[in-house]
């Protein structure tokens, strides 16, 4: 049986003072399609420019990687920074790491 992963993530623009929160089985797909919406006013991702990576999580279970991403999004900006800062203290672009095959 095939296993499943599920990722929580989140983007920030180039100067680094948006962050979007998403949730995606394929985050390698999934960050492609936000830098080649950047710019674009229809979503809120492309308007601010969130395409660069800086932090993820992956879950096996849809359920566990949505109930998170929820979690997330009710943080505050400060508490959203500490974990960033855990997993990623120079917020560093990830974006490396993923690519599409």
């Amino acid at each position: 049986m095939r296993k499943h992963l599920y990722y929580i993530y989140i983007t920030t623009n180039p100067r680094k003072k948006s962050l979007y929160i998403g949730v995606t089985n394929n985050l390698a797909r999934r960050l492609k399609e936000h830098y080649d919406n950047r710019g674009n006013p229809s979503t809120w991702a492309g308007q601010y420019y969130c395409y660069n990576l800086i932090y993820h999580e992956s879950f096996e279970y849809i359920n566990d990687a949505i109930t998170r991403e929820k979690q997330l999004k009710k943080w505050s900006r400060k508490k959203k920074e500490w974990l960033i800062m855990q997993f990623n203290p120079k917020w560093n672009f990830l974006n490396g790491e993923f690519k599409e095959e």
